[in-house]
């Protein structure tokens, strides 16, 4: 068994410690808003928060996972309510959306630790993130706009 923080609330799951914690969040707990992308760590779409810090989850395991919080984009904010949320809605930010949740979760992880960014930050701190419809220029202004608010 593994004890998992997860949005606030212990999940002891019955897992390998090795299993990606991608998994264990979408098929053991049913928290699908996480997106499997390449499962190399390298586009962003399974982003998440670990103590904070925007984390692969593809590429985390569930026992590196453990003792540490965990939030996923359903813990970002349950009734869409975040700012990035928001702003996401106003810029109109999604075209196909399946990397949308990653994305949000970068740009948290961002405005935590920096909430008035510069363009050039917003730049660096996305740039890990692929968006295949190439929205990159909404999700900029979405980032400044939540800043903003």
């Amino acid at each position: 068994m593994i004890s998992l923080d997860i949005n606030g609330k212990r999940q002891d799951v019955d897992v390998s410690g090795d299993m990606p914690l991608l998994w264990v969040i979408r098929e053991n707990l049913g928290l699908t808003g996480t997106k499997f992308g390449c499962g190399l760590g390298q586009c962003g779409a399974c982003t998440v928060h670990i103590d904070g810090v925007a984390t692969r989850s593809c590429i985390t395991t569930a026992q590196a996972a453990a003792g540490k919080k965990i939030t996923t984009i359903e813990g970002l904010s349950p009734d869409a309510s975040h700012p990035l949320q928001k702003a996401w809605v106003a810029e109109q930010v999604p075209q196909c959306g399946y990397c949308q949740s990653g994305q949000i979760m970068t740009a948290a992880a961002l405005l935590a630790k920096t909430p008035k960014p510069t363009d050039a930050q917003i730049d660096t701190a996305m740039t890990g993130n692929v968006c295949r419809c190439g929205t990159y220029q909404r999700i900029h202004r979405a980032i400044a706009r939540a800043a903003r608010a």
